[in-house]
């Protein structure tokens, strides 16, 4: 069986081996693979393995040879994954890996946001304190947490973490989820509307997913029903923010910040308006990157090829390829 990993730098830059895929089969490994080279790379697998690489439903009809995608992430979209279902390709993904640590990201995002740690560092570096009157002092105002309340979009696993941790510094959690949801054991968690959270969140984190219903929806008419000392934070989907509309809201002190770990196009592109605007903290899309999360999410990619080969595939998100299996 020939397996040939697309782009995986991210996953493996170095310290998270591939030994357990090379287990299964004749394994190749590309760091990255830009869309002009990717039949060619592909056309050999028998099991393609893909995190950012777009496999399409042009691509599809050009590999033959193809009868397993492993996604190498939670979220999908890069591939075609109907095309692939009626084609009689299961695509995996792997549902949970990093919840953990894209939780501790959004915290260390809102720290920053309300201490700005980084900032009076660098003020006490350069001279700053050593140049003051007083014992202490502070750059801009700071912010306490406790008593704050933290609007969620989104409960799934990483929205619950960030929930947890943020109930144990005393905030109040209010929840927006387009489906049912039941919060953990002994966390209070008080449910609203969209527009209700955006009015009432003193911190709002995303937590959903991106899709052609929810693109853009952070928009100018949101952000101008948040509390002008409120914090917006994004480690989901870039897509999820209207970017201009985000950086004019900080600009006019619509908002008192934002933090973002995506954006609409990565890598950033330089005229981006986010890069620029006030108050606005950007991370290069590392909330996931642990190397604790990465080693889980390899572990579970080689457990979605084992599945595969013994004719039994987990985790498949195409529901064409499941209506086409045949009935044990």
């Amino acid at each position: 069986m020939r397996i040939v990993v697309l782009d995986g730098f991210t996953l493996n830059p170095g310290d998270n081996p591939w030994d357990g895929l090379a287990r299964l089969g004749e394994l190749t490994v590309h760091d990255r693979t830009p869309p002009g080279l990717l039949i060619d790379r592909a056309f050999p697998a028998d099991v393609l393995i893909t995190n950012k690489a777009v496999i399409d439903a042009a691509a599809l009809e050009k590999l033959p040879n193809l009868r397993f995608i492993a996604v190498t992430a939670t979220g999908y979209n890069v591939v075609d994954a109907a095309a692939a279902g009626r084609r009689g390709i299961p695509v995996a993904n792997v549902p949970e890996y990093g919840s953990d640590a894209v939780a501790q990201h959004v915290i260390a995002l809102l720290l920053e946001l309300t201490n700005h740690v980084g900032l009076h560092d660098g003020a006490a570096k350069g001279g700053e304190w050593g140049k003051s009157h007083d014992f202490c002092f502070w750059k801009v105002p700071l912010v306490e947490l406790a008593g704050k309340k933290l609007g969620l979009v989104g409960f799934g696993n990483i929205g619950r973490k960030t929930a947890a941790i943020a109930h144990a510094l005393g905030m109040e959690i209010l929840v927006f989820a387009p489906r049912a949801k039941t919060a953990p054991p002994l966390l209070p968690v008080t449910w609203t509307g969209l527009s209700e959270l955006f009015v009432e969140a003193d911190v709002i984190s995303l937590h959903c997913p991106l899709t052609s219903d929810n693109a853009g929806f952070v928009n100018r008419e949101l952000l101008s029903c948040m509390k002008p000392s409120a914090f917006l934070i994004n480690t989901a989907r870039g897509g999820l923010i209207n970017e201009a509309d985000l950086a004019d809201a900080l600009n006019g002190g619509v908002i008192a910040g934002a933090a973002v770990d995506v954006v609409s196009a990565e890598p950033i592109h330089a005229n981006n308006p986010l890069l620029s605007a006030r108050n606005c903290i950007i991370t290069p899309h590392i909330a996931w990157a642990s190397l604790e999360a990465r080693k889980r999410l390899m572990a579970r990619t080689v457990a979605n090829v084992e599945a595969f080969v013994a004719g039994s595939p987990v985790n498949v998100v195409n529901g064409e390829y499941l209506q086409m299996k045949p009935k044990s």
